[in-house]
């Protein structure tokens, strides 16, 4: 068949928007061609890749395992051609990412236009989610995660850590007064984030002398968004321990105060998840080190007087 790459090309675009409409559109062709493009496909390989239904698309089996290969053969074959790259304007390509709302706010779109402007021929998908997600499924190159990361068979770049302050409005503080031990918690309350409601455990973590203790409290409400738990902590509904990323603009324009300074949380560790290949590429390599630069000199910035 002629053309094999740009078939493989539109079979990903077609497998990641589950749509030959909606891939026709992004890739600027034909939907006619990019059905036939993907026809061509499957005859050369002898096997269905796609089960076409009348609402979605979606990759069958033989398709999923395909669609793993196909991205990594591509992802050579752009390595292949970088290698011979001197200037920065050949960098080319679409990268797909997922990091949290708060990150993508406070870090990724105020420095991207510093990235695209050394490469400005990298085009960007960013999707801000806190869930978890098949990257090979959903056709991500990349995703940012804040706290612990369970084993999905995916390489984990380890990015500097988070700090956690300790965080109430003013309101509040004017109602329930600033402690200034952990002992002085009693009768305060928090605002419980939990990634699924059913998980009730409400406390106040700190280290003290290196050790990790938790207190106990009571919380007036339970969120399960990011976005969700500093708009409560902002009404008044409770104390947060939020990553500083996140609330940084916060604490230097006075609508929320940091508290109880010496007793702090663990810093949440940073992780960069990607695909396992052989090759990364040019385009996500460049991406990588560049937003663990962006995040080391966001996190060494001086933190807000108390």
């Amino acid at each position: 068949m002629q053309d094999r790459v740009q078939a493989m090309q539109v079979f990903l675009r077609v497998a990641e928007l589950q749509s030959f409409t909606a891939a026709s559109v992004a890739l600027d062709l034909s939907k006619t061609y990019v059905s036939t493009l993907v026809q061509q496909l499957e005859n050369h390989l002898g096997s269905r890749l796609l089960q076409r239904t009348t609402r979605r698309v979606q990759l069958t089996q033989d398709g999923q395992l395909f669609y793993q290969r196909c991205k990594d053969l591509l992802a050579e074959f752009d390595e292949v051609e970088s290698l011979f790259q001197q200037q920065n304007t050949e960098v080319a390509g679409r990268l797909r990412i997922d990091m949290p709302t708060v990150m993508a706010r406070s870090l990724l779109f105020p420095k991207l236009s510093q990235f695209l402007a050394l490469y400005p021929k990298v085009e960007f998908e960013v999707s801000c989610t806190d869930r978890k997600m098949d990257l090979v499924a959903e056709g991500f190159d990349c995703v940012v995660r804040v706290g612990a990361v369970e084993d999905l068979g995916l390489i984990a770049k380890t990015l500097p850590s988070m700090p956690l302050l300790n965080l109430a409005s003013p309101a509040y503080l004017a109602k329930f007064g600033t402690p200034i031990h952990p002992d002085e918690l009693t009768g305060h309350q928090l605002v419980h984030y939990a990634p699924h409601f059913a998980h009730r455990d409400c406390y106040f973590e700190y280290l003290d002398a290196g050790k990790l203790n938790q207190r106990t409290m009571a919380a007036a409400i339970t969120v399960n968004n990011t976005d969700a738990y500093a708009t409560a902590c902002l009404a008044g509904l409770g104390i947060i321990q939020a990553p500083i990323g996140g609330v940084r603009h916060l604490l230097e324009s006075g609508q929320l105060q940091q508290i109880l300074p010496a007793w702090r949380a663990p810093a949440m560790p940073v992780s960069m998840l990607y695909p396992h290949r052989r090759h990364i590429p040019v385009r996500l390599r460049l991406f990588m080190q560049w937003f663990e630069s962006e995040l080391n000199s966001y996190l060494t910035q001086a933190e807000p007087a108390i």
